[in-house]
């Protein structure tokens, strides 16, 4: 699942919403972090719905322009689930493998980031310098 496809189930989890609302709570779930474009926003819901993973929720006029409101189905909310935990699991793996590599004999004192790394010269995370 994509990154946009997981933010885009997880705005609609609790209720159904429009695309401009899914943009806006897609930014505000990822602490700005993820701002989608709306012609990716509109690619990520014809997928989804391909998919069976959400439907047309219904269609209202609003101040002259049409807004139509998705949700999640209810295998919606299962991949939703699904992925959800699998983040989790992954997390907790890496949780568990850095707190081994601190105990570990000769460990840095910054096991993440490495004596090698200089943290003044951007962000790295294998996506290297742009």
């Amino acid at each position: 699942m994509t990154q946009a496809a997981f933010f885009v189930l997880t705005a609609l989890a609790d209720r159904p919403r429009h695309g401009y609302g899914i943009l806006r709570e897609v930014e505000e779930l990822s602490d700005g972090t993820v701002r989608l474009r709306v012609g990716t926003l509109y690619g990520v819901l014809d997928r989804l719905t391909a998919d069976g993973l959400i439907v047309l929720d219904r269609e209202e006029v609003h101040e002259g322009r049409l807004r139509r409101y998705y949700r999640l189905t209810d295998e919606g909310m299962r991949a939703l689930d699904a992925e959800a935990e699998r983040m989790a699991a992954g997390a907790s793996a890496a949780k568990e493998r850095i707190a081994e590599g601190r105990k570990a004999p000769g460990a840095a004192a910054n096991p993440v980031t490495g004596p090698s790394v200089n943290p003044s010269a951007g962000p790295g995370l294998a996506g290297g310098m742009a």
